[in-house]
């Protein structure tokens, strides 16, 4: 690993592992852009996906709660760190991914609560049409049984649902919070993995010294945001995978510029993107398609 000093040197960008490293970032970045140009169209997200959860008769008030939940915990935990070292917490990846988590639950909860509140206008809507039609011609029906009721109840979920699956398509904020999603699924992953599965179990206590902030911060991240991929209907699409790498990109572009690593560093982190995106794209297709054979009732396919 080469300090500043030798950096300044002229000899430096002479050497062979600049250009490779160059190429490294520069590469998957073009092609990300490229990806990204090519995919704007595809699969875009319904607004409705944004805030209704993919359980039937679960009220999106719960999705809403986990959201805000989240966003109070991991926002204490970002300030907790940046009080305890100041502006150079943000020197390290944990507090990039951090903080893109902490923004994809901002704009969510955002999101689910004025998703709630359509739900609430659209549901006593429903129940106002209820009472009319009961008032006017209800004389005129038999008694209803306890099973009718029971059909009403689940009409009135339906008629909601049926209506949230005719919303119109996501917006701005709708897009940039699918992309702050799918990005931060890729970087927890990647933080997670790297923390628990090298630095713990490897770097001596000498050199790496884990708290209780640290393994909260390496841990609650990658809980919430499981947590909510398992109430959302947002869907997955492999190609805003584009925007995990260009993510990283930046993050070593400004690792770069503050201290130049060698060549090994960067050419793992960039095979490391692709197992670690499709570990948790694994999960997503799982709860598609395992999900609904257990509860098949209960569970709306996004």
């Amino acid at each position: 690993m080469a300090g500043g000093e030798e950096a300044e040197e002229p000899e430096y960008w002479l050497r062979w592992q600049v250009p490779a490293c160059a190429a490294i970032l520069a590469v998957p970045a073009a092609v990300s852009v490229a990806v990204i140009s090519r995919s704007r169209a595809v699969d875009p997200p319904r607004s409705s996906d944004l805030w209704s959860p993919c359980w039937k008769k679960l009220s999106p008030l719960w999705l809403l709660g986990l959201r805000a939940l989240a966003l109070s915990i991991l926002f204490w935990l970002l300030c907790r760190a940046v009080l305890l070292d100041g502006a150079f917490a943000f020197y390290f990846y944990t507090q990039w991914t951090l903080s893109l988590v902490i923004i994809y639950f901002l704009i969510g909860t955002f999101i689910s609560a004025h998703g709630c509140w359509i739900y609430a206008k659209r549901a006593t809507e429903n129940d106002e049409a209820d009472t009319f039609f009961n008032r006017d011609f209800g004389e005129e029906l038999p008694a209803t049984s306890t099973g009718s009721n029971r059909n009403t109840k689940s009409s009135k979920f339906h008629n909601v649902y049926e209506w949230v699956d005719n919303e119109q398509k996501a917006g701005f904020w709708g897009y940039l919070m699918q992309i702050a999603y799918q990005t931060s699924a890729g970087a927890v992953t990647l933080t997670d993995m790297v923390f628990w599965g090298l630095l713990v179990p490897f770097l001596s206590a000498e050199h790496f010294k884990p708290d209780m902030l640290m393994g909260c911060m390496h841990t609650l991240n990658l809980v919430f945001l499981l947590l909510d991929t398992a109430l959302n209907s947002l869907p997955f699409p492999w190609f805003r995978m584009a925007y995990f790498v260009l993510w990283s990109c930046v993050y070593v572009i400004f690792q770069w510029i503050l201290h130049i690593c060698g060549f090994s560093w960067y050419l793992c982190l960039a095979l490391v993107h692709i197992p670690c995106y499709g570990l948790y794209s694994l999960i997503v297709k799982a709860k598609i398609s395992l999900i609904p054979k257990i509860f098949h009732r209960i569970y709306i396919r996004p």
